[in-house]
């Protein structure tokens, strides 16, 4: 909702709905939900937030919405003001369901987005260095060097020098790393992992703020395309969502256009469409 309002100030201008003052104090405790790269750009977040929050509750009272207050999974409970804002929302923004095609559609145009992530299991010899300490980076990554060259010769050695040179407590089980997805490991070591095929052994050690580390592919499950019918459910969700979303926008939107703000500006109805 609140990616319908622009700022049309510098922060700390009197933000007014109505001729309802917004007061600083109340911006200047909102800020602290809304992480921004300056306490400027908190400072506008807090206050077209609040801005939103007052025109919704002003139209709730013109209208005389009354709702029982609900309490989410954690427990917290609405205050009558929130429970109101809730009921005109829901009454007023009224979206139909994605239908099949539209569904069907979107999976087709986005089929990439419906596969299984692949699946790996790997293992590796660790020689171990700390990030910061330039003298052993240079010696470990000799050593790693060296092994890898080794390895190269000689792969069958691999699940022996894991257990005897491996820094990594994972040595004891020949360097077994176990089965890991994209995301499961560091940037820089998965950039190479996922690029290997089965049996292959990196040429070039990997370097980590743990060390260096050699790499050997033991097994790779491909990601399997998701039937249609299992990501039915939540495609339509999707859907649905973004489509609630816009028509929210355009409501508030309206709504905006019809008060008297100060301070902050709502987009005008028609550029949503």
């Amino acid at each position: 909702m609140n990616r319908s309002i622009q700022p049309t100030s510098t922060p700390r201008r009197q933000i007014s709905v109505n001729g309802r003052v917004i007061p600083h104090a109340s911006i200047a405790r909102e800020a602290q939900n809304h992480p921004a790269a300056t306490s400027a750009e908190a400072w506008i977040a807090a206050a077209r937030a609040l801005a939103l929050r007052e025109l919704l509750a002003q139209e709730s009272k013109r209208l005389g919405v009354v709702a029982t207050p609900a309490a989410d999974e954690d427990g917290r409970v609405e205050t009558v003001e929130e429970a109101a804002m809730r009921a005109l929302v829901e009454s007023e923004v009224q979206t139909p369901d994605p239908s099949e095609d539209e569904c069907r559609r979107y999976y087709e145009n986005n089929s990439r987005r419906f596969r299984s992530a692949p699946i790996v299991e790997a293992a590796h010899i660790l020689i171990a260095a700390a990030p910061d300490d330039r003298k052993a980076r240079a010696k470990a990554e000799a050593r790693a060097n060296a092994l890898g060259a080794h390895l190269t010769l000689h792969p069958e050695r691999f699940a022996d020098l894991a257990r005897e040179v491996s820094d990594c407590p994972s040595g004891k089980q020949n360097g077994n790393l176990g089965q890991m997805s994209p995301g499961d490991t560091a940037p820089e070591f998965e950039a190479v992992l996922f690029g290997l095929s089965v049996g292959d052994i990196t040429a070039k050690p990997i370097a980590s703020r743990f060390g260096f580390h050699i790499v050997k592919l033991e097994r790779r499950i491909e990601g399997k395309q998701i039937p249609y019918e299992f990501a039915r459910a939540r495609i339509a969700a999707y859907l649905a969502e973004a489509v609630r979303r816009r028509a929210l926008s355009q409501y508030v939107a309206v709504l905006a256009s019809k008060a008297d703000l100060r301070g902050v500006e709502f987009v005008r109805p028609e550029n949503l469409i």
